[in-house]
């Protein structure tokens, strides 16, 4: 995706897929993504060239990323290709001592004594960052995520898209939430990244906003509402201007005009590719749905203010699939007029019923776990049963970095 061969409307996509790099035995954090993104001279590089899919750095030294080499096309057939990746990563790590851990955030890792910056190319915005924001919490140091690329190719689409992204947005941890514990125990949130991730840059408010982006519709309108306040606001503490680019902004979608994508960006990654993928796949169609006005039109979907949708993140945040929809003009835009109140999770079901997800393989055996059995994170309390001993917690981890090394689903048990 690039701004000068612009993809059109769900024509491809991108994925990025977020691991944390854990000791084999311990699960405790290990910094050492920089021994394993090696070129061929054996120097530490930012990214490896895989084929379909690339390894690269991210700002923590514990966590490696995997992501499409190309936009990608034929979403069946990219589980495997991730799962492969998976299990060459996992066998250079082996030599190390060490192993992937899936999920959004590790269960017990002290970010203030455990974190470590990329030291390598680009360490110059991640130091950038953490004299701005101090990266040593939770919402800088410990959260792992998918992000999911979306093209337009003109202003046209581009107005079409954001308004259906912000829509689904607050739906999305009903789905994907996999981070109900922080700081070895269970906060009572299904959805701890997405609730550290919405606070990370609060010195710089305008980075983040409310998650829910604005209600911007062409690119001059995105520029003027959000980059132009936030490179404002951040100008005093960045003089050189080393982060005044678009992926400074921190909402849960954001506007890449340099790639002619929105980044959706408040996916918890799951418990294996195929897990991610088919929630990647459910999303893309029910915005599909969304922006050939099967339920409402665009420019009604425009007008949706933002106040409900924040709040109904801040719910599904908390709650996941138990949170419930009771806006009736919200629902219409679903195909779900005069069904409220309705819980998220019943919510999806009908969505992705309505879209046909269901009934395709390979996504009905991981959607149909999720809408039964609930998110990830819901999975993994009921796998704790109650026992939050640190044995019991490093049990259920240690079953999902099983679950990531085979690729199978974890029901909790």
């Amino acid at each position: 995706m690039t701004a000068d061969a612009p993809l059109s409307l769900f024509e491809a996509c991108g994925l990025e897929m977020e691991y944390m790099i854990v000791q084999d035995v311990s699960l405790s954090v290990a910094p050492i993504s920089d021994q394993v993104l090696r070129d061929a001279t054996g120097e530490p590089t930012s990214e490896i060239d895989c084929g379909d899919v690339s390894w690269s750095n991210e700002l923590a030294l514990h966590v490696i990323e995997l992501k499409s080499t190309e936009p990608a096309t034929g979403l069946e057939t990219w589980p495997d290709r991730f799962q492969q990746q998976v299990a060459l990563v996992n066998a250079r790590l082996a030599a190390l001592g060490a192993r992937l851990m899936p999920t959004a955030m590790h269960p017990w890792m002290d970010p203030h004594s455990e974190m470590r910056l990329w030291p390598h190319d680009g360490s110059a915005v991640y130091e950038a960052f953490h004299r701005v924001f101090d990266c040593r919490g939770h919402g800088w140091a410990n959260l792992q995520s998918v992000h999911l690329n979306l093209p337009f190719a003109d202003d046209a689409e581009f107005g079409r898209l954001h308004a259906a992204v912000r829509l689904l947005l607050p739906l999305l941890p009903a789905l994907a939430a996999s981070s109900p514990i922080m700081d070895g125990r269970l906060t009572g949130l299904m959805d701890n990244r997405l609730d550290v991730y919405r606070t990370n840059c609060a010195r710089i408010k305008s980075v983040t906003g409310d998650v829910i982006p604005e209600a911007a519709y062409t690119r001059a309108e995105y520029e003027r509402q959000v980059f132009a306040p936030m490179y404002q606001e951040i100008a005093p503490y960045d003089p050189e201007g080393v982060l005044q680019h678009e992926w400074l902004n921190a909402r849960g979608a954001i506007a890449r005009f340099d790639r002619q994508a929105i980044e959706i960006r408040v996916l918890d990654v799951q418990e294996c590719p195929l897990a991610d993928l088919a929630i990647a796949a459910a999303v893309c169609e029910a915005l599909r749905a969304m922006v050939d006005e099967r339920w409402s039109d665009v420019r009604s979907q425009q007008q949706m203010p933002g106040r409900p949708l924040i709040e109904l993140l801040q719910a599904t945040t908390r709650d996941a699939d138990r949170a419930v929809i009771a806006d009736e003009t919200y629902l219409a835009h679903l195909g779900l007029a005069g069904r409220g109140p309705i819980a998220v999770g019943e919510a999806w079901r009908q969505i992705l019923g309505s879209v046909g997800m269901l009934d395709i393989d390979p996504w009905r055996k991981p959607l149909e776990l999720i809408l039964s059995r609930g998110p990830l994170a819901r999975r993994i309390v009921r796998g704790l049963n109650g026992d939050m001993s640190p044995e019991k917690i490093h049990f259920v981890y240690g079953q999902l970095c099983d679950s990531l090394a085979t690729g199978t689903l974890f029901d909790g048990g």
